[in-house]
């Protein structure tokens, strides 16, 4: 074993009033992650480039050395659910969410209030899948992922440029800070008449799938229980060929439970160490990120105690800590930080101890609770060993990290782990 990334994703904030001023990354008791800090550089990065505020899939792609603007999210997510693809093939990433109706085009919610279970998705897709009819006959599939999230697939050979069913993500994979309001069917981006037909061909499945999503029997139940209605499937990250990456140095193993960071493992070669995440009980949303949370760090260490002589690198991913970010809650985040540090980096201060480890320890982007959305801002990023023989009194947080050398992601990994 020679190395560990670890991405915190979305934990880089802003300032926080409900926190004294203070970051989540500030306000967290964290002992052991204050420990490693001591002993490593703690640097910052803009994730893609300055004034950027990156969409997940570009930023992990861009840490991992490869460049963000030929990997569309739709085929990495479609490769974490073991989608088969086809070049030529159309593919987005998708979220089931809330709309009020095709006249007015106003967002309720992007995610149908996070509530959505993945059994409650299954169902709602096979409805989709049974009863929406492309024109000309055009074949499609629209794969449900866990909780809201889901991939459509419409085959055949189409372009893929064309413009999101989604106003929170550009085509380019950035962020737009979108916080409510009204949304636009997909256009095309060139006068290509291929462009314009999928373009069509995508907008018909959306105006399709609100019809029968909106008078399915499981959303009316929602909606009398006080729920957001799944009525509507939001599109974005068009791609239409197969993700590959040039594979990485040496043997990696990834920590995998959710499709995109899965399909972007397997992308770039590496194995996956998967587990079964918990089922969301009722409308619990943050009883089952804290669930998942503690289930992820202890497979987190199980995966490191048992492979850790088999793999030369390890990537481990934890996604919880980024919904908080979107959903302005800075108290679950320092909550999140503080179960980490006990459960999963006591243990990874230990690991380094007693070997010859590097490790890469940063978020993915920030994701700031002021806002609710992903921000510019740049992430701080530890290095371990500092290289120093002397402790310096320091800890991971954004305003160590500005104090600290800026670097770019396009070469993180590279110049730090697999040296």
């Amino acid at each position: 074993m020679k190395g560990v990334l670890v991405v915190i994703d979305g934990v880089a904030d802003e300032p926080c009033s409900v926190l004294g001023g203070k970051t989540p990354l500030q306000a967290a008791k964290t002992p052991n992650l204050d420990e490693i800090a001591r002993k490593s550089k703690i640097e910052h990065s803009f994730v893609i480039k300055e004034g950027i505020a990156p969409e997940s899939s570009s930023a992990v792609v861009s840490l991992l050395g490869y460049n963000p603007n030929y990997a569309p999210r739709g085929p990495l997510e479609a490769r974490g659910l073991n989608v088969k693809l086809k070049n030529g093939d159309l593919v987005f990433r998708c979220n089931f969410g809330t709309i009020d109706d095709l006249q007015n085009l106003n967002i309720i919610d992007r995610r149908a209030g996070r509530t959505l279970s993945t059994e409650e998705a299954i169902i709602l897709a096979r409805a989709v899948n049974n009863e929406v009819k492309l024109p000309h006959g055009h074949k499609f599939e629209l794969i449900p992922g866990v909780q809201h999230r889901a991939v459509l697939v419409i085959r055949g050979g189409h372009s893929a440029n064309i413009s999101n069913i989604d106003p929170a993500y550009s085509n380019a994979g950035h962020a737009t800070g979108f916080l409510g309001g009204k949304f636009s069917f997909s256009k095309p981006l060139d006068d290509e008449e291929d462009s314009r037909l999928a373009a069509d061909l995508v907008n018909s499945f959306a105006r399709q799938a609100f019809e029968i999503l909106n008078k399915h029997p499981l959303n009316i139940a929602r909606a009398k229980k006080g729920l957001y209605s799944a009525n509507f499937v939001f599109c974005r990250g068009a791609g239409n060929e197969p993700s590959k990456f040039k594979k990485l140095k040496g043997k990696w193993l990834c920590l995998g439970y959710m499709p995109l960071e899965i399909g972007i493992a397997y992308a770039a070669g590496m194995e996956v160490y998967k587990f079964k995440y918990p089922a969301m009980k009722g409308i619990d949303v943050y009883g089952n990120l804290y669930d998942g949370l503690k289930r992820a760090a202890k497979y987190a260490k199980r995966m490191l105690f048992w492979k850790k002589r088999r793999y030369d690198y390890f990537y481990i991913h934890f996604k919880e800590t980024d919904v908080p970010g979107h959903d302005g809650k800075p108290h679950d985040k320092v909550k999140m930080l503080e179960i980490l540090d006990s459960a999963f980096f006591s243990y990874l201060k230990k690991l380094i101890k007693k070997n010859d480890v590097k490790v890469v320890i940063t978020p993915d982007h920030t994701t700031s609770c002021r806002k609710s959305a992903h921000a510019s801002n740049p992430v701080p990023v530890l290095i371990y060993p500092s290289g120093k023989d002397k402790e310096e009194e320091k800890r991971f947080t954004e305003e160590e990290g500005l104090k600290g050398r800026r670097i770019s992601w396009m070469n993180l990994v590279e110049n730090n782990l697999l040296k």
